[in-house]
């Protein structure tokens, strides 16, 4: 397969929003369940040609996982969530007060490492909220008949090829590597780790890739809203097993 040296999958696919869509897992380490949901979504309305536009809910995976998934706001597996997705489906659900979908989320949103009008994170543990299967109040379909399903789902090669032509014919994908003290204050440009102490694992969603000033990246969303970063999402140095962003990725086609 021939290969474009930049794919940006927001590009690709116009007619799916939730592409160009930044969430915020709140004070809860569910980074694994954001980086599924929000690829599964991706997925969902690439595979039917923007025929189905949905966004599936984080809180329908972080609550209803249970072990097969890890400990919920205490971090937790992205093939796991995966899993799931193929065996018991999720249901629709967008961000924290939003009313959108069957289960929003209901952690609420606060400030990733920046100043902002949110109260600051209090750190990602948090009480992982409770598995309710019923959709919201005024959301018609039913919770069971509101679930989506996957055919499939898998882990990619770590070969840089291997991950580009899967995000290419597929769409984006969940990633996960290994964060340090200098990610946090990320900003602009090609992250690259130089200096501090390994804070821990982070799973995100992995877009597209390209090259910045010679330097070759994948392209990333992270679940720390639109004020962190390059509003929301960050660049992170490709083809190297950087930080081992190329190590745990993880996709899965619709039903």
């Amino acid at each position: 397969m021939d290969l474009p040296d930049n794919f940006d999958a927001r590009e690709a696919w116009p007619n799916c929003p939730t592409l160009k869509e930044v969430r915020d897992q709140g004070s809860c380490g569910s980074c694994w369940a954001f980086g599924a949901v929000e690829a599964i979504s991706d997925r969902v309305c690439v595979h039917s040609n923007a025929k189905v536009n949905v966004e599936v809910s984080a809180e329908d995976l972080l609550s209803c996982c249970g072990m097969e998934c890890g400990m919920g706001c205490n971090g937790g597996y992205p093939s796991g969530a995966w899993k799931f997705w193929t065996e018991k489906g999720l249901v629709s659900g967008g961000l924290y007060d939003s009313h959108i979908g069957c289960r929003p989320y209901s952690i609420p949103p606060c400030e990733h490492h920046v100043n902002g009008s949110r109260p600051a994170c209090k750190g990602e543990e948090g009480e992982t909220p409770k598995c309710v299967k019923q959709c919201e109040t005024g959301y018609a379909p039913d919770y069971r008949k509101d679930k989506h399903f996957g055919s499939d789902s898998y882990s990619v090669p770590s070969s840089q090829d291997e991950i580009k032509a899967e995000i290419y014919k597929n769409g984006p994908v969940e990633g996960a590597f290994l964060v340090y003290e200098d990610f946090p204050t990320y900003k602009t440009g090609v992250y690259r780790h130089v200096t501090g102490e390994e804070i821990g694992g982070h799973a995100i969603k992995i877009l597209g890739w390209g090259v910045e000033d010679g330097t070759p990246y994948w392209l990333c969303a992270n679940s720390w809203n639109t004020d962190w970063g390059d509003n929301g999402f960050f660049k992170i140095l490709r083809g190297e097993d950087h930080c081992g962003i190329e190590s745990e990725i993880v996709a899965g086609v619709p039903k």
